[in-house]
């Protein structure tokens, strides 16, 4: 007789996004709430900081702050890394967008992104509109270009 695995959700996109309240570098605490019709939100998970792909997808991404800001969008990393992991990463890149801290995995389970026996959550990006609702879901390296043209449908 095997075990149960743990199941993660299988989010689609027209979903709602499932809430969260985490610590986040530089400072503070991020609620997903606090976006509600005011902001779309990218969410953006990835393994680990420092590593060759997350450097690239981060990095990607601070360069084109300034497109998604000006699209009425923040852009949050999120990893299961803690806050001085993120503080050395966001240092030694000069990253502008801010890195929310799950080191216990509580978004990444609820987002799918994280899934049992692995420590670390999978490359998985979600765009939420002011509504709250998921419209985009991506697994892998996104294309800022891309995505910056899907927002403006939004």
């Amino acid at each position: 007789m095997t075990s149960p695995r743990e199941t993660t959700a299988a989010l689609k996109p027209g979903q709602e996004a499932p809430q969260f309240s985490l610590p986040c570098y530089p400072s503070g605490t991020v609620s997903l709430s606090e976006f509600r019709g005011k902001k779309n939100v990218i969410l953006a998970f990835y393994p680990k900081d420092d590593t060759p792909g997350c450097t690239k997808e981060m990095c990607a991404f601070s360069d084109d702050l300034k497109h998604f800001e000006a699209a009425d969008t923040v852009v949050f990393g999120i990893s299961c890394d803690n806050a001085s992991a993120h503080e050395k990463f966001a240092s030694k890149y000069n990253l502008k967008q801010q890195l929310l801290v799950d080191d216990q995995a509580q978004a990444g389970r609820a987002y799918g992104a994280v899934t049992e026996g692995r420590a670390t959550a999978s490359r998985m990006l979600f765009v939420i509109d002011k509504n709250g609702i998921i419209k985009h879901i991506h697994e892998g390296m996104p294309e800022n270009a891309k995505l910056l043209e899907l927002i403006k449908t939004l």
